[in-house]
């Protein structure tokens, strides 16, 4: 048989090579894309960081000018001299006035005239609220150092209170035994102590020593 493979269409040359080309032009695009965004990330950062280095330059400057001493060549400064104004001195004729410049304070927040920085704000409530806490520690401390002078008088009143109670206790069973010897005494003519009981009152006078344990 003859060659049949002229009949056969042609193949694609190396199909591989075609998507392999295909491939890396989307993915050079996405690189391309975050490459943009990154560069307009850090554009921006730049830009604000710049900023804020030339408001500071600017703040420094401004704040050495306004330190700075009027030089003496300065006319508004001839005239003060002129008026009787000498460097150093404050202002007034008794000399009761301001000796330095009212102070410049920088604002470069957007809070309006009158308004404190916000950092400032939120310091100052932070300040505020740890001074009221405090109080509020101090106070219930005070409460709670009161309560417990009072629980231990409270305590010391029921101590006293108990000891005076014993001690009336055995002084009235004293007062109660010293009547029962002396009826025992007076009627029966007997004492304990001596442990005999005597034939009159005479004879109990001349033989026991004492009305008292000690005595005996």
């Amino acid at each position: 048989m003859g060659d049949l493979s002229q009949f056969l269409p042609p193949e694609p040359s190396n199909p591989s090579k075609f998507s392999s080309k295909k491939n890396p032009s989307t993915k050079s695009l996405s690189s391309q894309t975050s490459k943009k965004k990154s560069k307009n990330l850090n554009w921006q950062e730049q830009r604000k960081l710049e900023r804020e280095r030339k408001q500071l330059e600017e703040d420094e400057q401004t704040l050495a000018k306004i330190d700075a001493p009027i030089p003496q060549s300065n006319i508004g400064f001839k005239l003060l001299k002129q008026m009787g104004y000498t460097p150093g001195s404050a202002l007034g004729k008794e000399g009761s006035g301001r000796a330095e410049p009212v102070g410049l304070d920088i604002r470069r927040s957007r809070a309006g005239i009158g308004r404190e920085d916000p950092v400032k704000e939120k310091i100052k409530r932070e300040e505020i609220e740890f001074e009221k806490k405090r109080k509020n520690e101090e106070a219930l401390m005070e409460e709670f150092g009161s309560w417990q002078k009072s629980q231990w008088r409270s305590r010391r009143v029921q101590a006293n209170y108990k000891k005076a109670k014993a001690a009336l206790d055995q002084l009235e069973n004293r007062e109660d035994l010293l009547e029962i010897l002396m009826k025992l005494r007076d009627e029966y003519h007997y004492c304990p102590f001596c442990g005999f009981q005597y034939e009159s009152m005479e004879a109990l006078l001349s033989s026991c020593p004492g009305t008292n344990e000690d005595d005996h």
